[in-house]
């Protein structure tokens, strides 16, 4: 058995806004699967595809009130692509953010809810990802990290190292998702999360019961409405297991 990253999760005060602002800045479009629920896929990509991580924005009443533990990182092509971008971003709603990132040749920008973002300068590694280069999580370990979400998922685990690990679709398509050792302690969940997804045919209770003995813990809340699963990995970040598809 095994999942894959099939999208992201963003928390958002008011999603129809935000899920506009981020339709724009990616090319993608936009749908809608339930009230306060706003849907962004590349136009003509079916989900769930590997050469993309989609996003579900979720309206959420509570406000950001720290750094998030879960961003992304948006490819460029050239330098005049990377300004480009920034320029275009600024004019949709963004704003420049200081996380302490000092003189770096990316830009970090907030998204219309404060949301951080890297519009990164032209990198050949991601070249081909998309507009979306990296999903990047901020750990105290990524070793330990790197050895859950590779038990976890179909994925193919690129690099790992005491400060970074960076993991791939075993299609060698799509954005990567890295772990990147950070100071910051978890305080607060997540208003950025991964969602992963067993494949047809797969039994979501016994992948569960995987996940489970891989080291996924229970966030402690009530779970008994829905019907997919909250799990949350060595480092207590939340994560939903969906149902087969």
């Amino acid at each position: 058995m095994a999942t894959r990253l099939v999208q992201i999760n963003m928390k958002a005060q008011d999603d129809s806004a935000l899920g506009q602002f981020w339709a724009e800045a990616l090319g993608w479009g936009v749908d809608s699967e339930a009230p306060g629920v706003t849907n962004l896929e590349p136009v003509g990509l079916p989900y769930p595809d590997p050469a993309a991580l989609f996003i579900d924005l979720v309206a959420r009443p509570e406000p950001k009130t720290v750094k998030n533990r879960v961003h992304l990182d948006l490819a460029t092509t050239s330098t005049s692509h990377q300004e480009e971008l920034v320029a275009r971003l600024l004019n949709l709603g963004a704003t420049l953010a200081d996380v302490g990132q000092d003189d770096v040749p990316w830009t970090v920008l907030a998204d219309p809810e404060g949301n951080e973002f890297c519009v990164l300068e032209p990198r050949p590694v991601y070249q081909d990802t998309g507009p979306i280069a990296a999903v990047v999580v901020d750990c105290a370990d990524p070793r330990a990290m790197a050895r859950f979400w590779d038990d976890a998922l179909d994925w193919t685990l690129h690099e790992v190292a005491d400060d970074h690990a960076t993991m791939r679709s075993s299609k060698g398509v799509g954005p990567y998702l890295e772990f990147v050792r950070t100071p910051d302690a978890k305080t607060v969940w997540n208003r950025v999360h991964l969602d992963i997804c067993p494949y047809p045919g797969d039994d979501l209770e016994a992948e569960e019961a995987r996940l489970r003995g891989l080291g996924a813990g229970d966030p402690g809340i009530d779970q008994s409405t829905i019907h997919w699963k909250i799990l949350t990995d060595p480092e207590n970040n939340e994560f939903c297991l969906l149902t087969p598809r």
